[in-house]
């Protein structure tokens, strides 16, 4: 679904209360929570391009990073926060101003210590990044 059909998020998302100062220039970031998942999308703009007009890596990376961390939280659960060890993006295809982009953390494993995950990125429904992240767990208190 293009963004210039869009009135709003699709279904299910609503404004990402998890702010940064990171990603307060990208925003409006929307995010739609499952049981085991935050899935984070946008609507892709000049601000969220490189210099080619190509949706930029880094964000790319950066959000499949937040996303696969959110739903390792989600599933650890309780009072522990994470941060990320390892992370590893595929990129598989160009994302491009115009275009709806999710970022859907399919798999989680929790450990003791630390937290797999992988996500896939689409732009439009259409796969165009995949992400492997390891997240340490950080017990607060």
């Amino acid at each position: 679904m293009s963004v210039e059909t869009l009135t709003g998020p699709p279904p299910g998302f609503a404004p990402h209360r998890r702010k940064s100062p990171l990603t307060a220039p990208w925003e409006p970031l929307y995010a739609r929570e499952t049981e085991r998942a935050v899935v984070l999308g946008l609507a892709a703009g000049g601000a969220h391009t490189n210099s080619r007009g190509f949706v930029h890596g880094g964000l790319i990376a950066t959000l499949a990073d937040n996303a696969m961390g959110l739903s390792c939280g989600r599933v650890v659960g309780g009072d522990a926060s994470l941060v990320t060890v390892n992370l590893a993006v595929d990129y598989l295809a160009t994302a491009r101003t115009g275009q709806w982009l999710e970022f859907d953390t399919v798999f989680v494993r929790p450990g003791g210590t630390l937290c797999f995950a992988q996500a896939f990125v689409t732009a439009d429904g259409q796969p165009c990044a995949r992400a492997n992240g390891v997240f340490r767990l950080v017990r607060r208190g």
